[in-house]
């Protein structure tokens, strides 16, 4: 059986036409294909959304009340501390593992919250409400006296039910229990009196 060569200089200008438009249209179609796996690499709105900063509104926070806000998927208190609260936190020095968030733990505790209050305003305490131990959310022990799992001379704070980790009301841990370090500070700024950022504070 004989072979029959084609000579590519016979082919038409028609038909050359022809297969590079079908050429061009397939490399259109194989791009427009290759597009929804791109997008798949970029990242999402709600992506962006949970490591976008949060504004929170304290205006109606009564002293003694806590509010908690979502930040990057984490739980953050907001607690209006009260006089007698604020008093209790020199009280109870001599009783905490690292009174003043000096260990290498704490190096990432914004310079604003190396104080007693662990605060910018002594009167609000912001912190994630997640136990430096293995990750549980303590409870809010507010109530100052003897009370089931706490000491008799108890001054307020936070007890995470897990493992028994104790933390005053500037989310200071006690000695000897579980907990490695603090609670964490997440960054925050004051937009006015009443309004705080939560996860940024510098302003731009």
């Amino acid at each position: 059986m004989s072979e029959t060569l084609v000579d590519t200089n016979q082919i038409d200008s028609s038909k050359r036409t022809w297969l590079i438009a079908s050429g061009c249209a397939g490399a259109v179609g194989a791009g427009a294909a290759a597009l929804p796996f791109v997008s798949t690499f970029q990242p999402s709105e709600r992506a962006k959304a949970a490591g976008a900063a949060v504004e929170v509104d304290i205006g109606a926070i009564k002293p003694g009340e806590k509010i908690t806000v979502e930040w990057r998927g984490k739980p953050v208190w907001i607690v209006r501390r009260t006089p007698e609260q604020l008093a209790a936190l020199s009280q109870v020095t001599n009783q905490l593992a690292d009174p003043e968030s000096k260990r290498k733990q704490s190096e990432l505790t914004p310079v604003y919250a190396r104080n007693e209050g662990r605060s910018i305003k002594p009167e609000y305490f912001v912190a994630v409400g997640i136990c430096t131990h293995l990750g549980c959310s303590p409870s809010d022990k507010f109530q100052m006296g003897p009370q089931p799992s706490l000491p008799d001379d108890w001054h307020g704070g936070f007890l995470c039910p897990c493992h028994g980790s104790t933390f005053d009301m500037a989310g200071r841990v006690y000695k000897n229990k579980p907990a490695p370090d603090n609670l964490e500070i997440p960054p925050y700024m004051y937009l006015s009196d009443s309004k705080l950022l939560i996860g940024e504070d510098k302003k731009a």
